[in-house]
């Protein structure tokens, strides 16, 4: 593995089979005070305009509420973030974005709203509209003039959304599409404007993308969902009845749609993985503060080693989907500003940035919702019987979570679909990925060789860790590669074992790179929680891989092989032990003394 030079020799998917430095990542750390003072703009909307009505908004009793607060966003800029400024944006960097979908995200259902108009309802016009189209809807779009949704998922086509059967069928003069079918889960459906609908056109393979407008008429909808959580968002489902569509509103060109689609939902993907980090630190904050509050005993819970537990692995999983989620936004605008620098036009530009790192994008929503489920479910038993309860936060928290996991692609489609990319990537000389697991299957059968390793340095032994992790990844996945040939994709569950693994090993190194890069600008001193959230994080994690590794080598392998293996996973797993207690301790004193997770920005 080497060092590359600089940021436009990475690839997505490249990091398993290379090093990557600290100066290389970007950490949320380094947001200008531009950029942080609209991160400010958008928690202050968030207390006066949310946090204030969230009763209000979940019991959806007045339905001018949501639409009325969704303007105000518009009025404040927050809807135009990536729209370019001569179609009334902001025209601000794909971090920036991330950003602001991260501060979003303490919003409960109003993040959901925000994301669908954002994301998957303005994007699709952004990237794929003609010249025309952008102009008539974007300027509209950015303000919060009019609202958009998306329709693709069918009750018949939800992870398999090229098999919908709603149908366009051009009239005889060819100026218009009657549009008819049924899409289901529409977030925004109930006050939206705009609607990108998804459509097969006589008997083609793939869909076909439209801009359809409200008011063309033939569309009726059911009533609003009744849902688990995110109750204050619109969800409906959309009737398209001969609904009449202009020729001139088909966006890209024909058969382009399921294309469409998969990019959109690659943007989506990172944006929701920092979409569940407000929310993240907002659960913490408040576990904090009712721990410090709550008397048992005669003391404070927060002062039990039980609950400072609970606490301190809460803002380690935090902490560690913050460094995994702006380093793969960076690489993603990096690779954007290299392609326009290229002489590529803008939005295909973004499309094809988004594109290159479509792996490192699942890695985000997976590792962002599960480190959010786990959050807001110790967040409801450190609150004990109050956190079941509906006056307190923590049982809308717990429910709203559960949506994330889901949208966007369910986690296990991701899993699939990121290690099947991988493969792919590999097998069209893209990534080496060959090349390496060859060297590790050599390696398996020859004699150990025990490098020196400076402790002084920080990271030092981590960093070989790190190395040998990645080695795991290459030993399992290059041996179901031969074992399984055609039909890996075939056998799901080592394909989300591989996948686990992978989660794994870019989370251990995006905190490590984070942490390290944060104390060669502040010192190990001020750095102390930060390098206990790496080390507490880095513990764990390698437990998940050992057991992700040994379920896939016992699928899959036998007799002497697998005897081979299961050594060589011992061999590339050993890790110094660390007191994970007494790390606990001290991330979780400092969150106690300040009452909240103080490690954004910090």
């Amino acid at each position: 593995m080497s060092v590359a030079e600089d940021k436009k020799s990475i690839k997505g998917g490249e990091f398993i089979v290379r090093e990557t430095e600290a100066n290389e990542v970007f950490i949320p750390e380094e947001f200008s005070e531009e950029q942080k003072m609209m991160a400010q703009a958008c928690q202050d909307f968030i207390d006066t305009e949310i946090t204030p009505k969230v009763e209000e908004i979940d019991s959806m009793k007045d339905p001018e509420l949501v639409p009325s607060i969704f303007k105000k966003a518009g009025d404040l800029g927050l809807l135009g973030i990536s729209v370019p400024e001569n179609y009334n944006g902001m025209g601000m960097s794909f971090n920036t974005g991330m950003l602001i979908a991260d501060i979003i995200g303490a919003a409960g259902s109003f993040s959901t709203t925000y994301g669908a108009h954002t994301g998957i309802g303005t994007l699709p016009i952004l990237y794929y509209g003609n010249e025309e189209q952008k102009q008539k809807y974007l300027p509209k779009l950015a303000i919060g003039e009019w609202a958009a949704c998306y329709c693709l998922t069918e009750p018949d086509a939800g992870s398999d959304a090229n098999s919908g059967k709603t149908k366009a069928v051009l009239s005889e003069d060819g100026s218009h599409y009657k549009i008819t079918g049924q899409k289901m889960w529409i977030s925004n459906a109930g006050f939206a404007d705009i609607f990108i609908v998804f459509a097969k056109i006589e008997d083609d393979k793939n869909l076909t993308a439209f801009i359809v407008e409200k008011g063309f008429g033939g569309i009726t909808m059911n009533d609003e969902e009744k849902k688990l959580g995110i109750k204050g968002s619109s969800t409906r489902q959309v009737f398209f009845n001969d609904c009449e569509v202009p020729a001139e509103n088909m966006l890209s060109e024909r058969g382009n749609g399921f294309k469409i689609a998969v990019n959109i939902l690659n943007i989506g993907r990172v944006k929701l993985g920092a979409g569940v980090l407000g929310g993240c630190r907002t659960t913490i904050s408040h576990a904090t503060n009712y721990a410090n509050e709550r008397k048992q005993f005669g003391v404070s819970i927060s002062s039990f080693g039980a609950i400072k537990g609970k606490l301190a692995e809460m803002a380690a999983k935090t902490y560690v989907a913050e460094s995994l989620c702006y380093r793969a936004g960076q690489n993603i605008e990096d690779k954007i500003n290299d392609l326009v620098a290229d002489g590529m036009d803008d939005a295909k530009a973004k499309l094809k940035g988004v594109e290159q790192f479509a792996i490192e994008c699942a890695i985000a929503k997976i590792h962002g919702s599960e480190a959010l489920d786990y959050v807001v479910d110790q967040g409801v038993q450190i609150y004990g019987g109050m956190g079941y309860s509906a006056d307190a936060p923590m049982e809308r928290a717990y429910r709203d979570a559960r949506i994330a996991r889901i949208y966007e692609g369910t986690n296990e489609i991701n899993r699939m679909l990121m290690v099947g990319m991988l493969l792919k990537r590999a097998m069209k000389g893209e990534i080496d990925i060959y090349g390496p697991a060859m060297d590790v299957s050599k390696e398996l059968t020859s004699v150990p060789t025990f490098s020196t390793i400076d402790k002084s340095v920080l990271f030092a032994g981590e960093k070989e860790v790190i190395k040998n992790l990645k080695k795991v990844f290459l030993m399992v996945g290059g041996k179901a590669a031969m074992a399984l040939q055609d039909k890996i994709e075939d056998e799901q569950e080592v394909m989300m074992n591989l996948a686990d693994i992978l989660i794994e090993v870019y989370a251990c190194e995006s905190a490590m790179l984070r942490t390290e890069k944060l104390v060669s600008q502040k010192g190990e001193e001020a750095c102390a929680d930060h390098i206990a959230m790496t080390h507490i994080y880095m513990a764990g994690a390698i437990d998940k891989i050992i057991a992700a590794a040994k379920e896939a080598i016992g699928s899959f392998t036998k007799g002497d092989e697998q005897k081979v293996m299961l050594m060589g996973l011992k061999r590339f797993t050993k890790m110094d032990l660390v007191n994970v207690k007494e790390l606990r301790r001290q991330v979780a004193d400092t969150m106690i003394a300040k009452g909240k997770y103080p490690y954004f920005f910090g």
